[in-house]
C-alpha cells in the first residue's frame, strides 16, 4: 500500500513538473507590441543600447528553448543586459501583431523565433533567422553570444570607425 501511494505521489510529480515547463509564458499574447517597442527604443536610447525584439509564442518550442538558453547562461545574459533592451513580441492566434511584424519588414516569414535588432532610433539593423543559429536539439551557444556582440552598439560604432562610415 505505501508503495502505491508513494508511486503516485511521484507520478503527480513528473506530471506537474512537466506541464509546468509546457506552461512556460514568456510572451504576453495582450501586450501591446508597438508601445512595448516604441518603450524600448526610447529607453535604448537613454542608455545607448540596441533594442532585441525575440519573435515568437508560448506554443514555440524553440522560442521556449531560446529563453532558458539566455536566462541560464550568465555571459549571454550579462551580454545581452549589457547591449539590448529586450521586447518578446507574442506572434499566436490570439494575437499575431500583424500591424508591427509588417512596419519591420515581415520578419514572421522566417519562422520561429525570430530576432529582430533595432537601433536607438528604431530602424531595422537586422533580422536574424534563428535556424541558422540551431545546434542539434538546442542552439549554438558562440554562434549566440556572436550574433549579439556582432550588432552591439560598440561594434557597430567600431565597424563605422573602420570603414570610414
Amino acid at each position: 500500500m505505501k508503495q502505491s501511494i508513494f508511486l503516485t505521489f511521484i507520478i503527480g510529480l513528473i506530471s506537474l513538473s512537466l506541464s509546468a515547463q509546457q506552461a512556460v509564458k514568456i510572451y504576453n499574447p495582450e501586450a501591446d507590441a508597438k508601445a512595448e517597442v516604441a518603450a524600448a527604443v526610447a529607453k535604448a536610447a537613454a542608455e545607448g543600447k540596441h533594442v532585441f525584439l525575440q519573435v515568437g509564442g508560448n506554443w514555440c518550442p524553440w522560442c521556449v528553448k531560446f529563453h532558458k538558453m539566455i536566462a541560464e547562461d550568465a555571459k549571454l545574459d550579462s551580454l545581452v543586459k549589457a547591449n539590448y533592451v529586450v521586447v518578446k513580441v507574442n506572434f499566436s492566434k490570439e494575437n499575431d501583431n500583424q500591424q508591427l511584424l509588417a512596419t519591420l519588414g515581415y520578419p514572421q516569414r522566417f519562422g520561429f523565433p525570430v530576432f529582430v535588432i533595432l537601433d536607438e532610433k528604431g530602424k531595422v539593423l537586422h533580422t536574424q533567422d534563428s535556424g541558422y543559429l540551431e545546434l542539434d536539439k538546442g542552439y549554438n551557444r558562440e554562434k549566440v553570444e556572436r550574433m549579439f556582440q556582432m550588432w552591439s552598439v560598440f561594434t557597430m560604432k567600431e565597424a563605422a570607425i573602420k570603414y570610414g562610415k
